[in-house]
């Protein structure tokens, strides 16, 4: 597999490309690459090398569609040692994705480090997963998964990698990268099989936070999900690259009759 997920066509607008199309919808993009096309515009919003990402917050206000958009950015609120930015995808006259991230003093706490999520296995201790053929679109298409043993409905560990470039004009970082793809996380481990039953669980938001920068092109997700009484669940992962947790994500879903 070849290309990119999107075609920069200059001064903040891009194109997705069919491996961005989305899984419940087959006109709208998959909210993981988006997330990772913010993340990259919030990285070059007034470079702060002194500073960085700390949690990354995007509320989805519909339906993402595929084709043409543009995305801004700002800082909303200054500071010598913290600073909260904001992203917006806009797309056919409205804003889509909307995404707030706080970047955090980098200094010395090596002295206080101190870790309590659990390692998950590494990919090479994983075997083939063939459990997302389930899900529809491109851009789960273009992913290599690898799941651990003991994987459920509601309760999985997977990795997942990607052969891709975000953008077609250069090679993607590594934090961009893996958060391009965190938004599969609810559909790793879904409580009821897509487009057999009769349910939908669609997330509304992704929050990302992070302990550590990330490095590699392999993501880990150690991934639950929960499904309340009353129309709402929550999907929750530890992220891992490979040298272990560096975050976490969580994604509220509006879980509705189909």
């Amino acid at each position: 597999m070849s290309g990119s997920y999107y075609r920069s066509l200059g001064e903040g607008r891009f194109e997705s490309t069919g491996h961005a199309q989305g899984a419940w919808n087959p006109g709208e993009q998959h909210m993981a690459p988006v997330a990772g096309l913010l993340v990259q515009s919030l990285l070059d919003c007034e470079p702060r090398p002194d500073l960085q990402l700390a949690r990354v917050g995007f509320d989805i206000l519909g339906m993402i569609p595929g084709g043409e958009f543009e995305v801004a950015t700002r800082v909303l609120r200054p500071g010598r040692t913290i600073e909260l930015l904001q992203a917006e995808l806009r797309a056919q006259g409205r804003t889509a994705v909307t995404a707030r991230a706080w970047r955090l003093a980098r200094t010395d706490t090596a002295e206080v480090a101190a870790l309590e999520d659990d390692r998950m296995p590494g990919p090479d201790e994983a075997g083939p997963y063939d459990g997302m053929t389930q899900w529809p679109g491109g851009f789960i298409e273009s992913l290599e998964f690898r799941v651990v043993p003991g994987h459920r409905p509601g309760r999985g560990r997977i990795w997942l990698r990607t052969p891709l470039e975000l953008v077609d004009d250069g090679p993607t970082p590594d934090l961009v990268r893996l958060c391009g793809m965190v938004d599969a996380a609810n559909g790793i481990a879904a409580r009821v099989r897509p487009g057999t039953g009769s349910w939908m669980f669609p997330n509304v938001d992704l929050q990302l936070h992070f302990h550590r920068p990330p490095s590699g092109s392999w993501l880990g997700l150690d991934t639950r999900v929960t499904f309340g009484a009353d129309g709402v669940g929550l999907t929750s992962s530890v992220l891992h690259d490979l040298n272990g947790p560096f975050g976490r994500s969580e994604q509220i879903l509006t879980v509705r009759p189909l």
